[in-house]
């Protein structure tokens, strides 16, 4: 009997993470590489969209993010000072049965950590930043910074927008800063002292705030802004925020807004950068995936979700392919996300999503699991 394809996966972020689950449901033999030395619960929200729930269905993962994450009634898209309604997008029971599965609100550690368990420990390797990869008759070799390595069939870059893998294969054009920052938190609800709205965006001039519960007795709300700052250029998520600039910056915006960032007792500060789109993804036998390949700004809130369907796109254009067949099954990967990725990344880029009546069948109505392959 033939022994399983085996794959390195380059990063233990929500693709990552989301690739090894999708391989090791078709018996592809995984190892997750990440630098890191632990896995950190960092303040964050994530929209989860019925085309990344439909992923995660299959993942086996539905109920326990039903459980911990809140059900919004809609997206509300609001006038940033008279709250005037610009388009009301409704979920909840009317979009799930439309779309097919639940648009779920929720804490970003609370994904990640639900995706790190359906991937067994002993296919994870913490602490190995990626330095070198070579193709070699037996595979492809990785160097990794603490002196170890590795052999494997395949190597998938998920690896981020600051991707080692994407480095490592091709010449790109230095990240870009947008010129914008955006501010984040997660507190306790309590703080608020009154209920808000499930989920609105604040559309202002120059700037708007996002605004949500991630919690099903809402018990925390999350909040993120957009807005221009071109000297700040620290790319962190644990950077600390003033949140006396935060409130200074919204300052006029409605009153719901003003009560929200009232109550917020500290924020993260980070610069949004952009990137664009690779021409090619991948190299032989390894290819990139995910923000490595396709980086999306946070405006249609669809980053987590693209990097989780070209998971399961790929599960599919490797189930039952030995490693002679893997260059192929990476160009078949890419033919067939290619230009879907590209779409929702110039789409985010223009930040115009939901901002008027809006088309989102697109978008949330994809199944990574039965769109057609490519030839």
């Amino acid at each position: 009997m033939a022994r399983p394809l085996s794959v390195a996966i380059i990063g233990a972020g929500m693709g990552g993470l989301a690739t090894a689950a999708a391989l090791r449901r078709v018996g592809i033999d995984v190892m997750v590489y990440e630098q890191a030395s632990q896995f950190a619960r960092i303040g964050a929200g994530i929209q989860i969209g019925c085309n990344a729930m439909k992923v995660l269905r299959a993942l086996g993962l539905e109920k326990r993010m039903r459980e911990q994450s809140f059900y919004p009634r809609s997206w509300n898209n609001r006038h940033w000072k008279s709250g005037d309604i610009k388009f009301d997008m409704i979920f909840g029971e009317s979009a799930e049965e439309r779309f097919g599965a639940p648009y779920l609100l929720a804490h970003r550690g609370d994904l990640h950590a639900a995706l790190a368990s359906v991937v067994p420990e002993e296919c994870m390797r913490l602490n190995h930043r990626l330095v070198g990869l070579d193709e070699t008759n037996e595979g492809v070799r990785l160097s990794f910074a603490n002196g170890s390595s590795a052999v494997a069939d395949a190597v998938v870059g998920a690896d981020g927008v600051h991707s080692a893998v994407r480095d490592i294969l091709f010449k790109t054009a230095p990240v870009k800063f947008t010129g914008r920052i955006a501010y984040r938190t997660v507190y306790p609800a309590a703080l608020l002292g009154e209920k808000i709205d499930d989920c609105t965006k604040w559309w202002g001039e120059d700037r708007h705030i996002v605004i949500y519960y991630v919690k099903p007795d809402r018990s925390e709300v999350y909040l993120v802004t957009s807005q221009p700052e071109p000297d700040f250029r620290i790319e962190s998520w644990s950077a600390k925020g003033d949140v006396q600039d935060l409130r200074a910056s919204f300052e006029g915006f409605h009153p719901q807004v003003g009560k929200v960032l009232a109550a917020c007792p500290d924020v993260h500060k980070w610069a949004i950068m952009d990137r664009d789109a690779l021409e090619c993804w991948a190299d032989g036998k390894v290819t990139l995936l995910g923000d490595a390949c396709h980086p999306m700004t946070p405006y249609m809130a669809q980053g987590a979700a693209m990097a989780i369907e070209d998971a399961a796109v790929l599960s599919r254009c490797l189930d039952g392919i030995d490693r002679d067949g893997v260059a192929d099954a990476f160009r078949r990967f890419e033919g067939t996300r290619k230009e879907r990725t590209t779409r929702v990344q110039e789409t985010s880029r223009a930040n115009i999503w939901l901002r008027e009546r809006t088309d989102t069948s697109w978008v949330y109505g994809y199944d990574a699991w039965s769109v057609p392959l490519a030839a």
